[in-house]
């Protein structure tokens, strides 16, 4: 015959081992469950008593590293991922290939940061968009000089040629 502490910290029993594993079934108890051989002296987790054919559990998995504290320093962005970001939409917008050719260049090297030193700096997602800016910019400005520029700049030029003698 057994008692056993329950969760409501009230001794139970004397029951027999079929009730145990009758309460055990019905997650009543379990492994962690105080228990007492009736005239025995002490308390200890039902685990404990073979007759149970309670497995020890399997040790808990180690703990995640630790969350980085309110004073470690958090991650930053890439300044030239930054830059190349405005730069990018500044080409596509309204300052030409100059401010796209710049945008391309500080986004690559920004891109180029991250990778190097990416669990001290964020910002890649705005790298990429950077470079796709840039290079849209530069394809447009290609496109209006192919479609409108050149042929009004060729028009307007008149070529003479005077030769002397």
């Amino acid at each position: 015959m057994y008692r056993v502490i329950g969760a409501d910290q009230k001794e139970y029993g004397p029951v027999g081992a079929d009730q145990l594993r009758q309460w055990m079934a019905e997650g009543r108890i379990n492994a962690q469950t105080l228990a007492q051989v009736e005239g025995a002296a002490g308390w200890k987790p039902l685990s404990t008593f073979p007759e149970f054919g309670i497995a020890t559990p399997p040790p808990l998995p180690s703990a995640p590293p630790p969350l980085p504290s309110a004073g470690a320093h958090p991650l930053k962005h890439s300044g030239m991922a930054v830059a190349g970001f405005v730069c990018g939409l500044l080409g596509l917008m309204c300052c030409g290939p100059v401010a796209s050719i710049l945008g391309l260049v500080f986004s690559i090297i920004g891109l180029m940061e991250i990778n190097r030193n990416p669990t001290q700096l964020t910002g890649k997602s705005m790298a990429i968009a950077g470079i796709i800016l840039a290079i849209v910019g530069c394809l447009i400005f290609l496109g209006a000089l192919a479609i409108g520029f050149w042929p009004g700049l060729l028009k307007g030029m008149r070529f003479h040629h005077h030769w002397r003698l």
